[in-house]
């Protein structure tokens, strides 16, 4: 599959040039003397970058034929700019989808732009998915398992490298939670408010609620990372940390630094 190819390829090196020269597509050695190649991320080091740079990427189609669906999607609801002519298929770029989300907050309360999102969602699935999928995983430790090893390459696109980690769940431990490196999605919009608002709290409430699979985010704002746990229930608004976030005021257009939590938490 497509998806596959976001993630490290390991292949026993044989010599010659068996993989095409590319500046983002990086050969090294490993220890186990395999070749590992790199595909998504443009850094030299082919990690995220550093906490306070912003990691370049280099996106293929697959990529921005996501980005392309959901911002024509949210297009809908977003504030318009004034002379700016539609884009085509393939013509939305990952800051052109972040300016996307941002338009959609204006002028919206924080229920308001995640009933969004979850329309977007809705949208994008086939009738009597989310019914067909209570089906095929109920809340167990297979599915929520299944569900991170999925999340992994489907989700490169929008949050950038992640690894299936060990989370406990209920007192079990289990395969189920993904730990995002460093999120693509926060480090290019900066915003504490776009993402819990346009990203954590819509994903867990969709995941809970429409396909009956709890899930909670815990993002890092110290280091832009953050864990998905598949199988565990988000805990109410009021009483995740995240509410009591206050912006980062060196990085965001839309920061107030007088507020000690984001205003966008609170309205």
């Amino acid at each position: 599959m497509v998806a596959l190819s976001f993630q490290p390829i390991h292949k026993p090196y044989t010599g010659g040039s068996a993989f095409p020269d590319s500046s983002w597509c990086r050969r090294q050695w490993t220890r186990r003397r395999s070749l590992t190649l790199r595909c998504g991320i443009a850094e030299p080091s082919g990690q995220p970058a550093p906490m306070g740079q912003k990691t370049k990427y280099k996106d293929g189609l697959f990529e921005k034929a996501f980005m392309t669906l959901f911002a024509r999607k949210m297009e809908k609801f977003a504030d318009k700019k004034k002379g700016s002519p539609a884009k085509g298929w393939f013509g939305y770029d990952y800051e052109s989808f972040v300016d996307v989300s941002r338009r959609v907050m204006q002028g919206r309360s924080r229920p308001q732009q995640q009933e969004v999102v979850r329309e977007v969602l809705l949208s994008m699935l086939p009738p009597g998915a989310p019914a067909q999928f209570k089906k095929l995983f109920p809340p167990t430790k297979w599915a929520a398992e299944f569900n991170a090893a999925v999340t992994v390459p489907f989700f490169y696109w929008l949050v950038g490298p992640s690894e299936v980690v060990e989370v406990e769940v209920n007192g079990v431990k289990q395969k189920s939670g993904v730990l995002i490196k460093k999120c693509r999605y926060l480090e290019n919009s900066g915003c504490v408010g776009m993402c819990v608002n346009m990203c954590k709290i819509p994903t867990q409430d969709f995941f809970t609620n429409e396909f009956g699979l709890p899930l909670t985010m815990n993002p890092n704002f110290e280091d832009m990372s953050c864990e998905m746990v598949y199988g565990q229930p988000p805990p109410p608004y009021e009483q995740d940390p995240v509410a009591k976030q206050p912006c980062f005021a060196d990085i965001c257009s839309m920061a107030k630094p007088s507020s000690s939590v984001c205003h966008k938490l609170q309205a």
